[in-house]
């Protein structure tokens, strides 16, 4: 929720709450009533199905590495701007590829487009998919997808 209501989505100490948003909705610019309403709906539906963690994401893949029928969803800060964007940003990206291309289950990783990471990715020999994004000044940039299989972001 606080990635909504602060500037940007930044979590980092100092990130200022949304004032004006975008055409001076304020709020309202980052929260969509009638879209938010269709995704809680959807949710409870499966609200059996599913499991938010918070704590530590290694010890979680960890203890569900071996379970085929896992699925992870992977968002971790950002290589580049990590530091500027969130409070918590020190990760080893290497483990975190190791351990995720040791999953049973399948995951789906988001990062900034950074060679770092796509190295890892290849050495780990997973697939690559590029998505469009927004930056908070409309910038347009490409976010990564990383997956064992990503056919599906293509059909």
């Amino acid at each position: 929720v606080k990635n909504r209501v602060n500037r940007g989505g930044i979590l980092a100490d100092g990130a200022s709450f949304v004032r004006h948003g975008e055409n001076g909705k304020g709020i309202r610019s980052r929260w969509y009533p009638t879209t938010l309403r269709r995704r809680i709906l959807a949710i409870d539906h499966i609200r059996e199905r599913i499991t938010f963690v918070h704590g530590d994401a290694f010890a979680v893949c960890r203890h569900h590495a071996h379970d085929p029928h896992a699925l992870f969803f992977i968002d971790p800060p950002y290589v580049k701007a990590g530091r500027r964007l969130y409070r918590h940003s020190e990760i080893d990206h290497p483990a975190l590829f190791a351990q995720a291309s040791a999953l049973k289950g399948d995951f789906l990783m988001t990062y900034d487009d950074h060679p770092e990471i796509r190295q890892l990715a290849a050495t780990h020999d997973l697939q690559v998919g590029e998505i469009s994004m927004k930056t908070t000044h409309h910038a347009q940039k490409r976010e990564l997808l990383i997956s064992r299989d990503l056919d599906w972001l293509t059909s």
